[in-house]
């Protein structure tokens, strides 16, 4: 059984430059908040755009699942899962503010169905203001690789 915030970022089948989670701040079996803070290093923000960088949607989106599929997945699971992978099966996303490098933003994901390991969560990103960056609906499944 998972039993802390710790655990289950050590579960966590991403590693550095694609982990886009620092901190689990709160979970239970009906959601999870998180946090992650985009560092002016980042290798994506070299190419995106240029003389104005700004973090990616497909990242944002990603941040999102990370902390609120994944690591909500991992939670109701309840076991300790090794090799677990996340299969986005939908996504639906709409962009409301731009996140710079430097800044720091906070995930909550709320759950709307866990069925036959496939979760399903309505997702909010805002910014350290408050202010609602993203929001949408993220679906996945939740799978164990085997070795065979």
């Amino acid at each position: 059984m998972v039993k802390n915030h710790q655990e289950i970022l050590a579960l966590l089948p991403y590693t550095k430059p694609f982990l886009f989670v620092d901190e689990l701040i709160e979970i239970d079996e009906n959601g999870v908040k998180g946090s992650y803070t985009f560092t002016k290093d980042l290798d994506f923000y070299q190419g995106h755009f240029k003389d104005f960088a700004v973090t990616p949607g497909v990242i944002l989106t990603e941040t999102m699942a990370q902390i609120g599929l994944t690591c909500l997945g991992i939670f109701l699971l309840g076991i300790e899962v090794k090799n677990l992978s996340l299969a986005m099966t939908s996504t639906q996303v709409e962009f409301l503010r731009s996140v710079y490098p430097g800044e720091k933003v906070f995930v909550t994901s709320e759950k709307k169905y866990f069925r036959f390991n496939k979760l399903k969560c309505e997702v909010r990103m805002e910014n350290e203001a408050g202010e609602l960056v993203c929001k949408g609906e993220i679906a996945g499944m939740l799978i164990e690789k085997t070795d065979e």
